[in-house]
């Protein structure tokens, strides 16, 4: 049987539940790019940080294994990708 769930950005491999979100915890779905539909929590995040782009490092960016991508908010409850860098 086949998880449809979205990956929880940030999850170890040997995680038992990657796919898990955790309760009373807040995500926004990631658009486009090398981490497109993976979820990443923000409950941590205050609002500036809400509001700004994130370089998320990203195994399979165009830089390789350790590069950034850039994803900027676009609404509540998604972020789109601008890009990578290394």
């Amino acid at each position: 049987m086949t998880d449809h769930r979205p990956w929880i950005y940030g999850t170890d491999n040997d995680d038992p539940t990657p796919r898990t979100p955790t309760p009373g915890h807040g995500y926004v779905q990631l658009v486009g790019g090398p981490l497109d539909g993976q979820l990443l929590d923000v409950t941590g995040f205050t609002p500036d940080e809400r509001a700004e782009d994130a370089l998320l490092i990203s195994p399979h960016s165009a830089y390789g294994p350790g590069g950034r991508s850039d994803y900027s908010p676009d609404g509540e409850s998604r972020w789109h990708w601008n890009g990578d860098t290394a």
